[in-house]
């Protein structure tokens, strides 16, 4: 065992700290079931890419980096998704969505972006994993319940710091989707007749 005299708290503690499983990052890691990796195994990797994440507010950060992840999408795909505005739909009124990006065929928007610039461990997370975090699972569906033209959702993962592989995106079809599409759609419309019930009953 080495031991480094270093005060506690300070700078240079932090900085040895980084991509080190210490005794309280252990539990971060450690995965009794399974063969899949906890968040602080991306964390760690983050930190190894010398990667400092300052706090900023993730809507705040989402809403600054959103024309660049939107533009780095279009460089990619040769696409030409534009900002659009808030989805209501026709179904239902009180349920919505509001899309990142669009892309129109026709009269008719068949494509849309979802912009996610995520901690940069979720991020490579993502990337390694090629799966949508599970916390995203509804808003995702949400897109094809809402507006019934669409067919693709480019989900799109956008992160500067992590220089090797800031952009990339992973597709989801309305065909892949159909049953859950389905059922969330009626779940959300029972719910909203119940809320309805229940203010016809308080003002009656």
């Amino acid at each position: 065992m080495k031991i480094i005299e270093v005060e506690q708290g300070t700078e240079e503690w932090l900085n040895l700290r980084k991509g080190k499983i210490t005794g309280s990052k252990l539990k971060d890691i450690v995965v009794i079931r399974g063969n899949s990796e906890k968040d602080g195994f991306y964390k760690l990797l983050a930190d190894r890419l010398a990667i400092d994440e300052a706090y900023e507010d993730p809507m705040e950060r989402g809403h600054r980096l959103e024309d660049d992840a939107l533009e780095m999408f279009n460089t990619s795909t040769r696409k030409k998704a534009v900002k659009s505005g808030f989805w209501v739909s026709e179904e239902n009124e009180n349920m919505a969505c509001s899309p990142d990006g669009v892309i129109a065929k026709g009269d008719k928007i068949t494509e849309a972006v979802e912009i996610k610039c995520l901690s940069s461990g979720k991020h490579l997370e993502a990337w390694f994993t090629k799966l949508i975090p599970d916390e995203y699972k509804y808003q995702v569906l949400q897109y094809f319940i809402v507006n019934e033209n669409l067919k693709t959702l480019y989900f799109c993962f956008y992160d500067p710091r992590v220089t090797v592989k800031p952009f990339f995106y992973l597709e989801v079809y309305r065909e892949h989707k159909e049953d859950e599409i389905k059922y969330f759609s009626d779940y959300q419309k029972q719910k909203l007749e119940k809320i309805n019930n229940l203010l016809a009953e308080l003002t009656f």
